[in-house]
C-alpha cells in the first residue's frame, strides 16, 4: 500500500511540471491541484498504516487472549469424584471381592502390600509361633510396615472402598497401617471384609475410629468363597450414583 501512495506522489508531481509552461496562472492551479492530491493521497496512506497498526494490534490481543485461556486451562483442578478399592487379601478371597466390586462401580484399585510378606507359615493360626499368632498376642508388633501408603491422586477421590480380611474377630492389621496414615476427609468410605465364619464384627468401627476422618458407612462382609453376583447386590443397595 505504502509503494502505491508513493507511486501517486510522483505522478502527480510530474503532472505538476508539466503543467509549468502555461503560465503562471495554469502553474498555480497546477501546484495547487498538485498539493491536495499530494495531500489526499498522503491522508490515504496514513489512514491505510494506521488500518494496519489496528489489525496488527487486534491481533496481539487475540493472541494474549488464546494465551489466558490455555493458561487457565493448564491450571484447572485434577477431576474429583472418582472411586478407589483399597484392600489387602492374604490369601486372595478379598483381593476376589475388590475387583469385583472395582468392575461394578468402575472404579480404580490400589492393594496394600506390607515391606515384608506374610507367607503360608506365617498365616498359621493354629501355630502359636506363626507370624499372625505373635501379633495377635502382642499388639505392639501389629504396626505393621507396608510398602507404600501414598495413593496416586488421593485427594481426587470421593469414594472408597476398604478391604480385609478378619483376623480374629477384627481387621487385618496391615489395614489398620493404611488407614492410619491417610487423611480420609471428604471422603465417603464402604468397608468390606471376608472370612470364613466370623461376621463383620466391630471392625468397621475400629478403622472408622483410627482414620478419625470421613464418613465410614456399614460395613459388608462376604464369605470365603464371594461371587460378583454378591458384590453386585450390595452395590446395588448403596445408591452410588443416584
Amino acid at each position: 500500500m505504502k509503494k502505491l501512495g508513493a507511486f501517486l506522489v510522483c505522478a502527480v508531481m510530474a503532472f505538476g511540471l508539466v503543467g509549468c509552461g502555461s503560465g503562471d496562472s495554469t502553474e498555480s492551479k497546477s501546484i495547487t491541484q498538485a498539493e491536495t492530491q499530494t495531500e489526499v493521497v498522503t491522508d490515504a496512506v496514513n489512514e491505510a498504516d494506521t488500518s494496519n497498526d489496528n489489525a496488527d494490534s487486534t491481533v496481539s490481543e487475540e493472541q494474549t487472549s488464546e494465551e489466558s485461556s490455555a493458561d487457565e486451562t493448564d491450571n484447572v483442578d485434577t477431576e474429583t469424584g472418582k472411586t478407589l478399592v483399597i484392600y489387602f487379601s492374604a490369601t486372595g478371597n478379598t483381593k476376589d471381592a475388590a475387583e469385583y466390586i472395582a468392575a461394578e462401580t468402575g472404579a480404580d484399585i490400589f492393594e496394600i502390600t506390607p515391606a515384608q510378606e506374610y507367607t503360608s507359615d506365617d498365616l498359621n493360626y493354629n501355630d502359636d509361633s506363626s507370624r499372625v499368632s505373635k501379633e495377635h498376642n502382642d499388639e505392639s508388633l501389629r504396626d505393621v510396615e507396608l510398602t507404600t501408603t501414598e495413593v496416586p491422586g488421593w485427594e481426587s477421590y470421593d469414594t472408597v472402598f476398604v478391604g480385609y480380611p478378619i483376623w480374629w474377630g477384627t481387621s487385618a492389621w496391615p489395614v489398620d497401617s493404611f488407614v492410619k496414615a491417610n487423611d480420609f476427609t471428604g471422603k465417603t468410605v464402604y468397608p468390606f471384609c471376608t472370612s470364613a465364619s466370623s461376621g463383620l464384627g466391630s471392625s468397621a468401627d475400629d478403622l472408622a475410629s483410627e482414620a478419625g476422618s470421613g464418613d465410614w458407612k456399614d460395613g459388608q462382609r462376604f464369605s470365603s468363597g464371594v461371587t460378583q453376583q454378591d458384590v453386585a447386590d450390595w452395590i446395588s443397595g448403596l445408591g452410588l450414583g443416584q
